[in-house]
């Protein structure tokens, strides 16, 4: 079964079984890009749902939307809140137009939901519109990002927490390599003599130390700019509104959601992305290095350092037999470059904003969300497959620490450098 629906552009046949429209239709003609459909990320998906029923209470309470149509609506977006519908967000995250496909996308399905909600037809626009009924009181250009805002507060929550899970690894090992002496260095030399449970330690507390950072830059995704409308004046929008559909998305997400204190600037101005990815860059920057001394400490393993062991995951070689490489350290330091070259993305795109709007904010948004999801991914890989199984060789860090002339170092309060 097929259905006929049409813009002002013409009309095109969309299969039945799906929930988008035209518009979503023509938006995944256009803009085949990076591969990256809506769907890879709920929670944007389920910000847009917030949205979107925040504003059908708003127009409920100010009597602009119909009272049946609204509670329709309603119920369509919680089928969306509960993780319902994601194959229905097509649309590839980065497009032209400012956000208006994933804007119209979201518009469509809720529509047609809400329909089948009635108990109309998919299509029959008469009884819910996608753009006089679930985009009513609304531009793209605040409900994008202002979905954009809560999506991304969503997957920092989510961030956070195994971020914190990475840093509780990293000191268990400190605590279970308390006491196995071993050789610090500089500059790749030997210095002085430390404990390998400080080595790890250090690890822990150069990350947690950026949990903060994390928390200050994703606070800004709380100001949002509901009820700007087009360009942030609130034409098409009744007076009140803005404050109401802000108190409703309050309400929905349990968050402290603020309203942007000028709407006009805050429509155009994308620079909490720019802060957020810069937080994530720098914790790209520490999992670089750290993944670099767990390569650099456990290499060998007979001809190098070998001062603990990585646990072995896959053959190293094609041609060498016996060969193990460390492949998780190595994943990770791979995402950080990822990270890093987003963050640079963020903030070039943030730059190009002109007038009232910036119209690269897709591609900002798939930036921090694909930053956001690699960090998860890679904390729980490098947390379970690497650092909780690494083990000591006691031996040999204690056989470093006996050759070297670092341990003279003690005697400088004593007897004096030169002496020393």
């Amino acid at each position: 079964m097929r259905r006929l629906e049409h813009d002002f552009l013409g009309e095109l046949t969309i299969d039945d079984s799906v929930y988008y429209g035209v518009q979503t239709l023509r938006a995944m003609n256009n803009f085949h890009i990076s591969g990256t459909p809506l769907s890879q990320f709920p929670e944007m998906i389920w910000a847009l749902a917030c949205v979107k029923k925040a504003c059908a209470l708003a127009n409920m309470e100010l009597q602009v939307l119909p009272r049946d149509i609204g509670i329709a609506i309603c119920a369509a977006c919680d089928r969306i809140l509960a993780g319902n519908m994601l194959d229905q967000f097509p649309v590839d995250c980065i497009q032209g137009g400012a956000g208006t496909s994933t804007n119209m996308n979201a518009n469509e399905v809720i529509a047609n939901l809400a329909l089948e909600i009635m108990g109309h037809p998919k299509g029959a626009y008469t009884y819910c519109h996608p753009n006089n009924h679930v985009n009513c009181s609304q531009s793209t250009n605040d409900a994008y990002p202002s979905a954009i805002h809560l999506g991304l507060y969503a997957t920092h929550l989510e961030l956070r927490r195994h971020l914190e899970a990475l840093i509780a690894a990293f000191g268990r090992k400190g605590d279970e390599f308390a006491r196995v002496l071993k050789m610090g260095r500089t500059q790749l030399q030997d210095a002085v003599p430390m404990t390998l449970g400080q080595t790890f330690h250090g690890f822990a507390s150069v990350l947690r130390g950026e949990v903060d950072n994390l928390d200050h830059a994703a606070q800004e995704f709380l100001s949002i700019n509901m009820g700007a409308t087009a360009i942030g004046t609130g034409i098409c929008a009744e007076p009140g509104y803005a404050e109401r559909c802000t108190a409703a998305i309050r309400e929905i997400t349990g968050w402290d959601v603020t309203l942007a204190e000028d709407l006009v600037g805050a429509t155009s101005d994308t620079v909490c992305m720019v802060g957020y990815s810069s937080a994530m860059k720098r914790i790209a920057s520490k999992m670089n290095k750290i993944c670099n001394d767990l390569r650099l400490l456990s290499s060998g393993p007979r001809c190098g350092l070998g001062e603990f062991n990585l646990p072995a995951r896959q053959p190293g070689s094609s041609i060498m037999p016996g060969k193990v490489n460390p492949v998780i350290p190595e994943v990770m330091n791979q995402i950080a470059f990822k990270v890093i070259g987003n963050e640079l993305c963020v903030t070039m795109a943030d730059e190009a904003a002109q007038m009232e709007l910036n119209a690269m904010e897709p591609v900002m948004a798939q930036c921090c969300f694909e930053s956001a999801e690699l960090l998860i991914n890679g904390f729980d890989t490098l947390r379970i497959r690497c650092v909780d199984g690494i083990t000591a060789n006691e031996e040999r860090c204690l056989q470093y620490v006996r050759n070297s002339i670092g341990v003279v170092t003690a005697l400088n309060p004593i007897i004096g450098y030169k002496n020393s």
